[in-house]
């Protein structure tokens, strides 16, 4: 004899997802509460980046928390600038359990192209409270005159 199920519509999406999981190249991490053991999803991620243009410079400031200075790459080639590096996951201590895990961590990279006025020559990167500020100037040459019309 067949006994009857409770149907949990949220269990079933979450089955779902997980069986999707993979081919987004992501994993399921277990993490085990009080009452149940609950299933995260752990993916890659990207830091949020702010691009600010003003007459002298383009500013692009990218959010690190927790990333290491000398866990940044900052490469330009072919007017494409890079930002690449790793936030590495919290090691677990004895003594201590992990009850949820909901932010990212691995590898990111994050790619800009840059636009014709920025000078390549000019570019500098700066790490201080888990923000990195890179300044790409702009040519002498493409900043935009002040022009003068006449009428008559």
């Amino acid at each position: 004899m067949k006994t009857l199920a409770r149907w949990d519509p949220v269990r079933e999406l979450n089955e779902f997802q997980n069986r999707l999981a993979p081919f987004f190249g992501r994993s399921i991490l277990p993490v085990a509460t009080d009452e149940a053991s609950e299933l995260l999803t752990s993916g890659e991620w990207a830091p949020l980046v702010d691009i600010v243009e003003d007459d002298k410079e383009y500013l692009i400031k990218a959010e690190l928390p927790e990333v290491e200075k000398s866990d940044i790459k900052v490469t330009l080639e072919h007017s494409v600038l890079t930002l690449a590096g790793e936030r590495k996951a919290e090691r677990e201590e004895k003594g201590r359990r992990y009850h949820r895990v909901e932010r990212s961590y691995g590898s990111f990279v994050r790619s800009f192209t840059l636009p014709d006025d920025a000078d390549p020559d000019h570019v500098t990167a700066d790490f201080k409270n888990g923000i990195l500020h890179v300044h790409v100037q702009k040519n002498e040459a493409s900043k935009s005159r002040h022009i003068d019309v006449k009428v008559g």
